[in-house]
């Protein structure tokens, strides 16, 4: 009988679980790694939307960055001369000229549909997104250097210290506190520093006058005027900031720029910025006015009252399915940037 007894008890000691047992079972299971799936999906998300923030709000600090520098310093002459400028290129509005970054009249200028900006209907590869604005830009490189002596007679700068910074062929402006001129540098010898301006071929566009005095004076001679020691000289910048179609076929922030090319001649640029930028509109401020306003509503006129502007980027984060519905995370992002030359 008592081994018996234990054989029975034996055997119920080594029986499973019952089938309603292993069915809660796999049901707490299927709870626990449900849980667990959703938490670690829940943290996918998390770094994918945190990994796309972090990606869209450095392109924007970048993006206005680069274009507030631009803004702020359109219109410097180096010199502080209210605005005197003389302009003897032979592609100059004083000349009847058309071509945009040879007319220093406007020195900030938009357009609210990039495709209408005639200075980018040329672009090759990185055209103008539709839609989206353009700005046009004219300075002065804050890298000038300063004179040592003008003589008119022989239609010559020397400069202080001889210099790689020009170039013949460079587009330049001379100023003093009388006024500016912009005029293209005909010879540049960089060890000696002399710098020779000229009338005729040898380079494009070349200058409609020796005479750099002020008002313009388009004949051969025009009007005289001889810049003193310590008179500033620098390179002109004229750039558009636009909207544009990058390698991988999405949209990036581009400045198209002014550059000297082989022969003595300048060309457009085009230098992607910032990625992943997809649209850019700009508003500008008129002196006076109590509203910022698109393009098309402003006269020509006001565009040299202009003295502030209002841009909104619209960035979209390369991480995918960052945002809401599975998409990549959009966001809109607006500053607004005063012409430090046209402020008080």
């Amino acid at each position: 009988m008592l081994k018996r007894h234990c054989y029975t008890n034996c055997l119920r000691s080594q029986q499973g679980f019952s089938l309603v047992e292993l069915l809660i079972a796999l049901a707490l299971n299927l709870i626990l790694m449900g849980g667990v799936i959703s938490v670690l999906m829940s943290n996918q998300q998390s770094f994918r939307t945190n990994q796309a923030m972090t990606e869209v709000q450095d392109g924007s600090r970048i993006a206005f960055e680069f274009l507030g520098r631009d803004i702020r310093d359109a219109g410097l002459t180096g010199c502080g001369n209210a605005g005197r400028v003389s302009n003897v290129l032979s592609n100059g509005s004083n000349n009847g000229g058309s071509d945009w970054w040879a007319n220093w009249s406007n020195v900030i200028q938009g357009y609210d549909d990039a495709n209408k900006d005639p200075a980018l209907s040329a672009l090759a590869g990185s055209g103008p997104v539709a839609g989206s604005s353009s700005i046009q830009i004219h300075s002065v490189s804050g890298n000038a250097m300063s004179v040592l002596a003008h003589v008119g007679a022989q239609n010559q700068f020397e400069l202080q210290t001889g210099s790689t910074a020009f170039q013949t062929g460079d587009i330049v402006m001379v100023c003093d506190p009388d006024h500016a001129t912009l005029f293209q540098i005909s010879s540049y010898s960089p060890a000696t520093g002399h710098l020779i301006y000229n009338t005729g071929k040898g380079t494009w566009p070349g200058n409609c006058s020796k005479g750099l005095g002020f008002p313009t004076l388009c004949t051969v001679k025009g009007n005289s005027y001889e810049f003193g020691t310590n008179a500033q000289i620098g390179k002109l910048n004229a750039m558009d900031w636009y909207i544009g179609q990058n390698p991988l076929g999405g949209n990036s922030l581009y400045r198209a720029s002014l550059v000297r090319v082989p022969g003595n001649q300048v060309t457009l640029s085009t230098q992607e910025m910032v990625r992943s930028v997809t649209d850019m509109q700009v508003r500008y401020l008129v002196e006076g006015a109590d509203h910022f306003a698109k393009a098309a509503d402003l006269k020509i006129s006001d565009w040299a009252l202009v003295n502030a502007v209002q841009i909104t980027l619209t960035l979209s984060g390369t991480t995918q399915r960052a945002g809401v519905n599975g998409q990549n995370l959009k966001r809109n992002y607006t500053t607004t940037i005063a012409l430090r030359n046209r402020t008080n």
